[in-house]
């Protein structure tokens, strides 16, 4: 288990560790998510999980509108734009 140990200023703010950042992908101005599991609060990258549910949310609509390759999907931008 890696740990880091950041300190809290009298205004309620962290400094999270590079490493940490570099775990979650995060940059300045990103927002962070605290998630309550048990006695545990664990940090993660909003924009990572909405990407993910969005991954979830599209899973096998390819395969409903026919999409097969990079091509079926060229094709399909080409007839959008063409109405």
């Amino acid at each position: 288990m890696e740990m880091e140990l950041a300190k809290i200023t009298a205004k309620g703010q962290i400094t999270i560790p590079i490493a940490v950042r570099r775990q979650l992908g995060l940059k300045e101005g990103d927002k962070i998510l605290f998630v309550k599991q048990g006695n545990e609060i664990i940090l993660k990258n909003p924009t990572v999980i909405a990407f993910k549910e969005a991954q979830k949310e599209f899973e096998g609509e390819a395969d409903r509108v026919g999409l097969k390759n990079e091509d079926d999907v060229i094709q399909m931008i080409k007839e959008l734009r063409n109405e």
